[in-house]
């Protein structure tokens, strides 16, 4: 069974968010895990004055995800960083590609998760991933959040991302804040839920 991880991150946060995510569906017997990278839509001399060049690079090895890619998978789990309430436009050109699936409903009955970052408590990761589940329920795909049996996302005694409705960080205003262990336990708690609901929908 074939767990998709497709994300876009511009500083790195998402990508360490979804690797977590990845080492917890990859928990879960007879589950293959891909990571793949959607297509960058900034030119690099724009990246390099946003101060994202290095990071890219970083992530330069992880292959462009592929449509073909989407349609093989038993669940897919996209990351994004939010764009003033909503997925970046990186994510948004890439999930516009995908009309032929739509039309072949070649993701129906897939498991559909949403990882996420902002640069603030409140920057709009609820919203985020909310409005990111319209776009994988016009291609019949079943939504798996993180469900409460997480317990990390009650936490009262630090900040912290996650909520019911998928694993988030908080880079901070200047990004420098890195995902904490709660918000990494977080997105391997989802990762493993999503492959344990793939295979129940598979079976």
């Amino acid at each position: 069974m074939k767990v998709l991880i497709v994300y876009y991150s511009m500083y790195g946060h998402v990508h360490k968010m979804v690797e977590a995510a990845a080492q917890g569906a990859g928990s879960v017997e007879d589950v293959e895990v891909i990571i793949r990278r959607v297509p960058e839509t900034l030119p690099e001399e724009v990246l390099e004055k946003m101060g994202a060049l290095e990071s890219q690079k970083l992530q330069s090895h992880i292959p462009i995800c592929t449509l073909d890619e989407l349609a093989d998978a038993d669940a897919v789990i996209f990351g994004t960083p939010t764009r003033f309430g909503n997925m970046c436009a990186q994510m948004r050109q890439f999930l516009d590609a995908t009309g032929q699936l739509w039309a072949r409903g070649a993701l129906v009955a897939k498991a559909g998760s949403v990882i996420t970052s902002s640069n603030t408590q409140h920057g709009g990761q609820e919203s985020t991933i909310l409005s990111f589940h319209t776009t994988l329920l016009h291609h019949g795909m079943v939504i798996v959040g993180l469900p409460y049996t997480f317990k990390g996302q009650m936490i009262m005694d630090g900040i912290s991302g996650c909520s019911p409705y998928g694993a988030s960080t908080i880079a901070g205003g200047d990004g420098s804040r890195q995902p904490s262990e709660n918000e990494l336990e977080g997105a391997y708690f989802q990762g493993e839920h999503v492959a344990r609901i793939a295979k129940k929908l598979k079976s």
